[in-house]
Formats: structure tokens, sequence, C-alpha cells
């Protein structure tokens, strides 16, 4: 059994402290239900005091008063809102990729409304302007890092934007403490954060155990165009691999998401290859590619699809540290004994979510089905 987490009271942190400043190893954080400034925050909600947010284009945004309506047409955004909220009551509108998630698996059944939910932007962000002044916001949520033509439509509509920018923890831990402020709950979000580091210092505890000569390498493969897109050294897919134990074997590439070709894949040779969740790609769909039949992952049978929780687990989202602990048990199969993953799930869903999933919406979650003929996934049964 993994050591229980997220069950005692935890102090406030700060919340954008290094990963490594004062973690429990594998003990975990506080309940994160329990907010020491609750009342205050309730008063000033009742009061209507106001508040400034700094985005992470370093833009000042002024609220009066309690924000009751966001849009935002981030993908990962609304779990991580409904995590700190407790609700997804406050979400009005959303991005088509994350309608299609809420359906498809289980944030769908924690809540409800999710799969009803009005959307405003597709793939490309670019925003529906005249759904978004239709649904009344208080604020709007967008990338602040995506270019003006995503933004702009919004600024000049006389919108609240918060602009928000990707690729590291550190931003996505921004976003947790920015999600806290908007919602008045602003302990739960360092909670959130504080558990976060506790469980990267505990993965990287327990992969140190792991005798190796060389970090195990790994591809992560996005179908797009009839043909591939991966991720560098800027993506967080880079972070997660390297915390597990991992190489990423397309780091140094120059592009963020570089095309890659079948004699690319064939000359990296990865020995573990993750597939996207954004994506129907299947391993068993890249197992019988008969032009990737020599790659050391298909030979030993260490194709992988990723989970979908609360939201996909390739990008950021309060679902991470599950992330980080499925993507150490894929690369290293022996430490599922002591990982514990579907009892780590089941704390995590109860404490974010309020809701304890069944097994068979945790065989889900994890996929067990796609997963069923590669290398070690029934470590993922226990």
């Amino acid at each position: 059994m993994p050591p229980a987490f997220l069950t005692t009271s935890t102090p406030r942190r700060t919340v954008l402290r290094g990963l490594g400043a004062g973690a429990a190893a594998l003990a975990g954080a506080g309940a994160l239900g329990a907010c020491s400034s609750r009342d205050v925050q309730e008063a000033e909600k009742a009061s209507g005091a106001g508040f400034t947010i700094t985005d992470q284009r370093g833009k000042k945004v002024r609220f009066d008063g309690p924000v009751d309506r966001i849009a935002t047409t981030i993908i990962p955004s609304p779990s991580m809102i409904a995590a700190v909220d407790g609700t997804h009551s406050r979400i009005v509108g959303i991005n088509e990729s994350t309608l299609q998630a809420n359906k498809e698996g289980i944030f769908g059944t924690l809540f409800p409304e999710s799969k009803k939910t009005a959307t405003i932007a597709g793939a490309d962000f670019v925003p529906n302007v005249e759904t978004i002044l239709k649904l009344k916001p208080d604020v709007v949520i967008q990338w602040g890092d995506q270019g003006d033509e995503v933004i702009a439509p919004l600024d000049n509509a006389g919108l609240k934007v918060i602009g928000l920018t990707y690729g590291t923890q550190e931003e996505m831990e921004t976003w947790i403490d920015i999600f806290g402020t908007l919602l008045g709950k602003k302990d739960r979000a360092a909670e959130i954060v504080a558990w976060m580091h506790d469980e990267a210092q505990a993965v990287k505890k327990l992969v140190a155990t792991e005798k190796a000569d060389d970090p195990v390498s790994v591809l992560y493969l996005r179908t797009a165009d009839g043909g591939w897109t991966t991720n560098n050294k800027a993506q967080y897919m880079n972070y997660w691999t390297e915390l597990a134990g991992g190489r990423n074997v397309a780091r140094d590439e120059a592009t963020g998401t570089p095309q890659v070709s079948v004699e690319q894949i064939l000359a990296w040779d990865p020995e573990v290859v993750v597939l996207s969740g954004f994506d129907p790609a299947t391993p068993e769909a890249f197992y019988a590619d008969k032009r990737l039949a020599g790659l050391r992952a298909v030979s030993d049978r260490r194709v992988y699809k990723i989970p979908l929780g609360g939201y996909r687990w390739d990008p950021p989202c309060c679902e991470s540290p599950l992330m980080w602990w499925w993507t150490a048990q894929i690369l290293h199969p022996s430490l599922a004994g002591r990982i514990g993953l579907r009892a780590r799930l089941t704390e995590a869903y109860r404490t974010l979510y309020g809701h304890q999933p069944t097994q068979a919406q945790t065989d889900s979650i994890l996929h067990l089905d796609l997963n069923a003929k590669s290398s070690g996934y029934d470590g993922f049964h226990a």
C-alpha cells in the first residue's frame, strides 16, 4: 500500500517555492479541504471586497467583487478550477477539446453539467467572442503566449482577461495560485501545490533506488496530419519524463512540437513510447505498423496510451502527480508494488473532486483495455 497522503492538516506554504525546499519524501501533504483562512475568505466574498490579479503577461486585472462566471479556452483549466473550487458551477464556457474529454472520461461523471458547457474556442484557441459575450463571464482565461490573434479580440471586446503561459511545472503552479485568488480559495490552492511538491520529491526518491547506468529513453508521440509530432525540452512532457527517471529522446529538437518521420523514430529507437491522450492512436495499432517493426519499444511491447482522468494526463493539470507516478511505473515496472497507483488515484480523487472512483472507473482512467498487451501493464491491476 502507498503511504497515506492528503489526510492531515498542513500549514500554508509559499506557493512557488522550489520543488526541493522542505518537501516530505513519502509522507504526503495535508488535507486540501482544511482552509485556515476560510472565514476571512467568506467574509470578503460576502462584503464584495475587490482584488487584483497579475497574470502571466504581467498585466494587472482588477475585480471589484466575487467572480461567479468563468469562461476559459485553456483545455486543462476547468478540471483545475473545479479541484480548487470543489465545484464546476462557476465555469460557463470551455474549449471544444475539453468538452470532448468531459464526455469521454470520468470528469463528466463527476460533474455532469460539464458535458453540456458552452464551447468558446477550438483547437486553435481562437475565441468565439460573440458566444463569450452572450455568456456574460466575469473573466475569460486565455493563453497569453499564443499570439495576439487569440487574446487581443477578448481585450478589444472589453472583457476581463487573464493570460496564462505554458511549459513548466512552475508556470502550472502559478495557474493554481491565480485560480485560488480568483475563487477566494488561496489556501486550498496553496495546499494543492504543496502536495505536488511532496509527490515530486517522493517520485525522485523512489526512482533513485533503481540502479541504472542510463535513464530510460522515452518518445512521446501525438498523431498529426497522417504523421506524428513529439515534444522537446520546452514542453511539459519533458518534465514528467525526467522526473520519473527517463530521457526524452527529442529533448534537443529545435522546435517545441516537431514533426517526426518514421526514419527519425527508428533512428532514436526509444525503449518506451507513450501515446498522447489527445488522439485515438493505440498501442495495438502501433505494434501493427510494419514500418516500426524494428523499433525496440515495439519488440519489447513497451508502448503505452496515456491515461484520461479528470483531464488528459499529457498536459499540466491538478492530476499531474498521478501522471508522474504512472510514468515512473511504466519506466520501472519493478516499482509497481511500491507505487500503488490505484490507491494513490483513489485518495487523490476523493480529495481533489470529492469522489471515490469505482474499480471500473479506475480501470477506464488507466486504459487497462488499450494497454493490456503492453509489457508490465498488469502491474496496474493492483
